[in-house]
């Protein structure tokens, strides 16, 4: 390296060259911290949305539970002042209030001392929750208990109406701390002689708090403060020394402020990481502008020959494909903890980087999932991609409505951010693994392809014809919805593929695609082949079809398959100890050997599993061969295991069948003089302990009882 003078470094146009150093750093300085102050006030207003959304949805929450133990107390009074003077009426009247009450420990009428002379100085009558539904009624006042010295004692005496107390520890009465609604007793001559006290448990509005601030923030907090600014729910100590934001909303029924409480750190920390990413490149950019000007300044710059640039574009342009590849799901089977769920897709860019997308994900046992496609291709599409998947991940993390969520995103997208003026067709669905429901909201894209497991043709989707995203903001999107039954597929996909074009200029076209389909499936059950095959297959085809052709677009194929429902929250509380199974059948006596495997899979006892499998073989073809005469259909059959026993029930949708009403048959007559027909019902008895028909719904219900 040649030695520069440093005379030749204070020349005129050396100066020059500082002072346009100097310049574009300021600018860079400048456009980097309004950026910054941008986007920390657009995230602050997210943030507040948030917070005053979910605040205000507690708040009536909040309202509607308060209001409903007011009523309870204005009507535990109106009983208090039926039978004023009837103190055994008062422990009815507090039972019959109590059992009415959710989230309530106690309840009690508290009456003016010595006013029944029989029961001593103080006389409380109360009723208690314990456990479940049991309540616990007595009376509690006594020298050790002067409630006459609690604030909702003396309340009553000061409000003519309701009123609540501050928070307090009741050791007597639910024997935890609460906050009590009190309410006055009068006597005929409209004196107050009593005073009616209704609990509200902090432990419920901890929980409620605590459900709260999951919904909205990780590590955000919940705290509620009674009108005397006395803490009801207090903000935990774990902010102390963090910096936050608080959203502030009032309680109008009770007075209580209701506060959300969200870190700093959780709303900027993103922001804080990629400023300090942009400043730390900024910095790298000043001092390779500076390298820069001081080779300039030496002539030791060497003209970049346009093949350097190609492989340095081409460079960069895989490394970005890369990065776009790994925003895409990879990983397959997707979700090892839902077996019952099989998916697969794959996006194939026409260019290096393209603007095609598909995602998924599972939450409060849902799948939320879509496919998109960004007009245009190349770097811009690319961008466009990014943005669209990571609004649908935030989005799905808090709203659960796949039309809200289009909503959402569509604004996001539209208005003055999209001075490019591009435009998203997608795809949202929703779909619930312990009921087969799929909601979704189409935007414009390609409908998908019902795949159903009865052999019954294939069909697109049922698509409402909304705008594609970024085009109009403040558009109304359609939702829609439609039941998957256990194996059915939904194959997915863009334009891409109907509209790949081959030498000849001929398109694949979905007459091709449906055609493919068929194939695919023609060697197999439509369960049997997996999403991936289908996938992989399609791919193949197109391929063969377009030849040697130049990809001209994106091309992504997605497909799901619900292999098994999931059970449903809250199954497990319909028996001590319980589980639940089940199982889908088609309309086919071939069926019949499933049942012996999924029996199999209930644990059942050794000694049980023979004759309970053959009394279900008896109920479920009565089922095909009376529910459905000569038609196709589904029998869903259902285990609820306890400790005690095993309870199956038998629904299907056929015609109106009752087996139990079938005549029993005399098993003492020769075969020749009995009757056709009436073995089965008679085994299935022989087995069962308990045996119930019923229609509902427009379905038969067949519930078999067997106990251990």
């Amino acid at each position: 390296m040649k030695v520069v003078k440093a005379e030749k470094l204070t020349s005129p146009k050396t100066k020059g060259g500082l002072w346009v150093l100097i310049v574009a750093a300021v600018v860079l300085e400048a456009m980097a911290c309004i950026q910054y102050f941008y986007t920390r006030s657009t995230l602050h207003e997210e943030a507040e949305r948030r917070a005053k959304t979910e605040l205000k949805r507690a708040e009536l929450e909040i309202e509607k539970h308060t209001i409903e133990m007011e009523t309870a107390a204005k009507m535990l009074a109106m009983l208090a002042e039926k039978n004023v003077n009837c103190p055994d009426s008062m422990f009815a009247a507090t039972r019959s209030v109590v059992g009415v009450i959710k989230n309530n420990n106690s309840v009690a009428v508290a009456f003016v001392p010595g006013y029944f002379s029989e029961y001593g100085q103080f006389f409380e009558a109360c009723s208690s929750h314990i456990s479940g539904d049991s309540i616990y009624t007595r009376q509690i006042g006594n020298a050790g208990h002067d409630y006459t010295q609690l604030d909702w004692y003396k309340n009553g005496f000061i409000y003519d109406g309701c009123h609540w107390s501050e928070p307090y520890l009741d050791d007597s009465g639910s024997h935890t701390y609460v906050v009590s609604c009190s309410c006055p007793v009068h006597d005929k001559n409209g004196v107050t002689v009593a005073v009616v006290c209704v609990d509200l448990s902090l432990a419920y509005l901890q929980k409620f708090s605590s459900d709260l601030q999951i919904q909205l923030y990780k590590d955000s907090y919940c705290s509620i403060r009674s009108a005397k600014g006395e803490d009801i729910v207090a903000k935990p100590d774990t902010i102390a020394g963090r910096g936050y934001e608080v959203f502030d909303e009032q309680i109008e029924a009770t007075g209580w402020k209701m506060s959300i409480i969200i870190p700093k750190d959780i709303i900027y920390g993103e922001l804080r990481r990629v400023a300090a990413v942009v400043s730390v490149l900024m910095l790298l950019g000043l001092v390779l502008l500076v390298f820069i000007m001081i080779r300039a300044s030496r002539s030791l710059i060497n003209e970049v020959t346009l093949s350097s640039q190609q492989e340095r574009m081409e460079s960069e342009l895989s490394i970005a494909r890369n990065i776009q590849m790994t925003m895409l799901p990879t990983r397959f089977p997707p979700f090892p903890d839902y077996p019952n769920l099989n998916a697969f897709g794959e996006v194939l860019p026409a260019k290096e980087v393209g603007g095609d997308l598909f995602d998924f994900c599972i939450l409060d046992g849902h799948m939320y999932f879509c496919v998109g496609d960004v007009s245009g291709k190349g770097v811009p599409a690319s961008l466009v991609m990014a943005v669209t998947r990571s609004l649908f991940r935030s989005f799905t993390s808090y709203i659960h409505n796949p039309g809200q969520i289009v909503s959402q995103m569509n604004e996001s997208l539209s208005g003055e951010r999209n001075d490019q003026n591009m435009f998203v067709t997608m795809f949202v669905g929703a779909l619930d693994l312990g009921t087969g429901e799929l909601t979704y909201c189409n935007a414009g894209h390609d409908a998908p392809v019902l795949l159903q497991s009865d052999n019954s043709p294939f069909a697109l989707l049922p698509c409402e014809a909304n705008l594609p995203l970024g085009v109009l903001s403040g558009f109304k999107y359609v939702q829609q919805s439609v039941t998957l039954h256990v194996g059915d597929t939904l194959f997915l996909y863009t334009d891409g593929l109907t509209e790949a074009e081959n030498v000849a200029h001929e398109q694949f076209g979905r007459e091709r695609m449906m055609r493919q389909l068929q194939q695919s499936i023609a060697s197999n059950r439509r369960s049997d082949i997996s999403c991936a095959e289908l996938v992989r297959a399609m791919q193949a085809s197109v391929g063969a079809f377009v030849g040697d052709a130049k990809q001209s677009d994106d091309l992504t194929l997605f497909a799901i398959r619900l292999l098994a429902l999931s059970p449903k929250d809250g199954l497990s509380s319909l028996s001590e100890h319980g589980e639940r199974s089940s199982l889908v059948m088609r309309n086919d006596i071939q069926q019949i050997p499933t049942l012996a495997e999924w029996i199999d899979s209930l644990h059942i006892p050794a000694e049980l599993s023979m004759p309970i499998n053959l009394a279900l073989e008896e109920a479920v073809s009565n089922v095909m061969l009376y529910a459905y005469p000569g038609s196709a259909g589904r029998v869903l059959v259902e285990a609820e295991q306890s400790a005690d026993r095993i309870v199956f029930t038998i629904s299907d949708s056929g015609i109106p069948f009752d087996p139990t009403q079938q005549k029993e048959a005399d098993i003492t007559l020769s075969v020749e003089e009995r009757a056709i027909g009436g073995l089965g019902i008679h085994l299935v008895r022989q087995i069962m302990d308990e045996v119930h028909y019923e229609r509902k719904d427009n379905k038969n219900i067949l519930t078999l009882t067997k106990r251990i």
